[in-house]
């Protein structure tokens, strides 16, 4: 991402903030994984979608107005020593010459200048509960300019959620991001390709997440966006299942729900198909219940429909086709009345994504469904599971779990499918996985 579209943000926010406010934003922590050994760092997503500075322990200072400068970064000293063990730091000095920034302090001096900045300011725009040490610093800052109203110091009245605003912009992609989110779809989808080939009865669920994680890292997406979700057989009923421990077996169905993060922004693929690469007439029944579902949601991603018009279209096609297979019994307006098809089908059909994989954005203004416009991208993902023992239903449909998920933005016209270049037909897939199984 280029200079120019972090300071288009920062502008962007300061002029909805206003004169006369302050912004205080902090990235993320460094998490102890065991001892003394770090998770791999990732930045604050609100942080860095401001500043596009990657190292921890620094925090964003944005005053519309203000001469001297309007974006202040407090960030690490440059360190030779610490720099040897752990890596080159920006400093101030870089804070400012690669990162934009209009000044740059010592973290450490954090307590000792931003306070006298907060004294200039009526407002604070803040995003409470995401940083349990400025949560408390903050109001001592405050308390303390207060006790000095003697001296003229009246300092801020307001603190106002700054996820509000920025969480609506980030909802909006440039072209940019656009550009980055084509990306990171096409390498997971070519990630999923290659898992499909390698797919066969005896190797482990742990083996194919492997190969993805690999196959993403060839093409930069060194990152997972979450934890890969690789379940054959019964396994694939769990929706959230993540050991990826057991060996699969023949006529069992794969479900792979897994994407990567590239360059910070996520993609969020799924996809179903038969561990020999042939489905049964049971799965493919299915099958093509959940893909047409998917394919009447997609349609219903446009400007103009509102946020749960997709999932509407999947409920009635998936409680259609359950009605027809003889899964479900009644009527169709009185099955779906009294979300009977939630025995199968349980989650919603989408959500936001972006530089998070659930990403911010409201989905409902003024407690109504939110309108799509361009510029917008969610995931399009309906299911249906069947777990062993499932009552009244027969055995041929046992074990059989089934999501297709892909990346669709809204566009001016209708839609973009970002991940299309994962296979999803029961032609297109059983065709890639017969270069593997033929003989």
């Amino acid at each position: 991402m280029v200079a120019s579209e972090y300071r288009r943000r920062r502008r962007e926010l300061m002029r909805m903030m206003g004169p006369d406010s302050i912004a205080i934003l902090p990235t993320a922590p460094l998490h102890i994984r065991n001892r003394d050994v770090h998770f791999p760092y990732r930045p604050d997503s609100d942080f860095y979608y401001l500043t596009g500075f990657p190292e921890p322990e620094a925090v964003c200072v944005l005053i519309p107005g203000r001469k001297h400068a309007e974006y202040i970064l407090f960030n690490r000293e440059r360190d030779p020593h610490k720099e040897q063990w752990d890596g080159a730091r920006a400093g101030q000095e870089g804070a400012c010459e690669i990162y934009d920034a209009d000044d740059s302090f010592p973290i450490g001096d954090l307590d000792d200048i931003l306070p006298g900045m907060l004294e200039q300011c009526e407002r604070v725009y803040f995003a409470m509960g995401c940083n349990p040490d400025l949560d408390k610093r903050l109001p001592e800052w405050i308390n303390h300019i207060r006790c000095e109203s003697r001296s003229g110091s009246q300092g801020p009245i307001e603190i106002i959620a700054l996820d509000h605003y920025l969480h609506e912009m980030r909802l909006f992609k440039s072209r940019s991001e656009l550009k980055i989110m084509r990306k990171a779809a096409r390498v997971s989808s070519s990630a999923h390709k290659r898992v499909m080939q390698a797919c066969k009865p005896g190797v482990w669920e742990y083996q194919l997440e492997a190969l993805f994680v690999r196959e993403c890292a060839h093409q930069g997406g060194k990152s997972q966006a979450y934890p890969p979700i690789v379940g054959a057989g019964p396994n694939a009923c769990t929706l959230h299942y993540i050991d990826n421990q057991d060996q699969i077996q023949d006529k069992q169905m794969l479900l792979i729900d897994a994407g990567c993060e590239y360059e910070y922004y996520a993609s969020d693929i799924t996809r179903t198909y038969p561990v020999n690469g042939s489905f049964t007439e049971p799965q493919r029944q299915l099958y093509e219940l959940v893909l047409a579902a998917q394919l009447a949601a997609i349609a219903k991603v446009k400007p103009g429909n509102h946020w749960n018009d997709p999932h509407d279209a999947a409920v009635r096609t998936v409680t259609r086709g359950l009605i027809k297979l003889g899964l479900l019994k009644g009527t169709l307006s009185k099955l779906i009345k009294d979300e009977k098809y939630k025995t199968f089908f349980p989650h919603r059909t989408g959500h936001w994504i972006g530089m998070d994989v659930h990403d911010v954005g409201d989905y409902k203004v003024d407690g109504a469904w939110r309108l799509l416009e361009p510029g917008m991208v969610l995931t399009i993902e309906p299911g249906l599971y069947v777990p062993a023992g499932t009552k009244g239903v027969a055995k041929k449909w046992w074990n059989i779990g089934i999501r297709i998920e892909d990346d669709v933005l809204v566009t001016k016209a209708g839609n973009e499918v970002l991940s299309k270049d994962a296979p999803k037909t029961v032609d297109e897939i059983e065709a890639v996985m017969a270069v593997t199984h033929v003989g």
